[in-house]
């Protein structure tokens, strides 16, 4: 994985920290390596694409997969929440793999959730997954939310969308440095709109060339926030090979 990391960087070229702090639609905003935002300001707290419970779903049709995810998960989003100590959290969308994992999620992974939620603000923005109010949790329910100069939502609109942040689209990005590829997940941003990166342990990405993508950026303003191990990386669309 240092070898990775170290692919994502030339000479010239020192490596960013773990944050990196910018502006989308006049709001600053801090992506976090570990691929969350906070907004300082607000004392928010952003995190999209949770898959709460897939290993689950797969599970009641038929399909095995490891069932560490949820713990997983939640082990990293607990971390994220006790450093922050946001005022408010929002969930942006598929935080459940399905309708039923919020009411099967076993009394264990609920209670961690639950010691999450107390003594701050929580929003569950509705996802493709999940287009349910979770089943025995707190918090607000909603399809979008405006905050600051920003609306939240799970899947991005078409077009241009000042301000809007969303999931959905799982963005990532591959970059060539001499001669070695690396693909991350990764923020994406023209400062207009951001895409988050899921935050699920078993998801997947979907490049930036996707055609799925097109239309949502400023092709000469897109930079993808890299998610390295330790580290940010920030590096313009316009700079990426292939």
């Amino acid at each position: 994985m240092q070898g990775a990391n170290a692919a994502l960087t030339s000479r010239s070229e020192a490596p960013t920290p773990a944050t990196v702090e910018i502006e989308v639609n006049g709001t600053a905003v801090i992506c976090d390596c570990a691929g969350v935002m906070f907004m300082p300001d607000s004392s928010v707290l952003v995190v999209s694409d949770l898959h709460l419970e897939k290993g689950a779903a797969f599970a009641r049709r038929g399909m095995m997969l490891p069932p560490y995810d949820t713990v997983a998960t939640l082990n990293r989003l607990a971390g994220l929440v006790a450093r922050y100590n946001p005022r408010m959290v929002i969930s942006l969308g598929d935080s459940f793999h399905d309708r039923a994992g919020s009411q099967f999620l076993p009394e264990a992974y609920r209670d961690t959730l639950k010691g999450l939620q107390q003594g701050r603000e929580w929003t569950w923005i509705e996802g493709n997954h999940d287009p349910d109010r979770p089943v025995g949790l707190e918090g607000a329910w909603v399809q979008q939310l405006h905050l600051e100069t920003l609306v939240f939502r799970h899947e991005p609109t078409s077009g241009a969308c000042y301000g809007e942040i969303a999931g959905h689209l799982h963005p990532a990005a591959r970059v060539v440095r001499r001669g070695k590829a690396v693909r991350r997940a990764c923020f994406a941003s023209d400062g207009k709109r951001l895409l988050m990166p899921a935050f699920g342990a078993t998801t997947g990405g979907l490049e930036l060339r996707h055609p799925a993508m097109r239309g949502l950026f400023e092709p000469s303003e897109l930079v993808a926030h890299l998610l390295g191990r330790e580290r940010i990386y920030s590096v313009a669309f316009s700079r990426m090979n292939g």
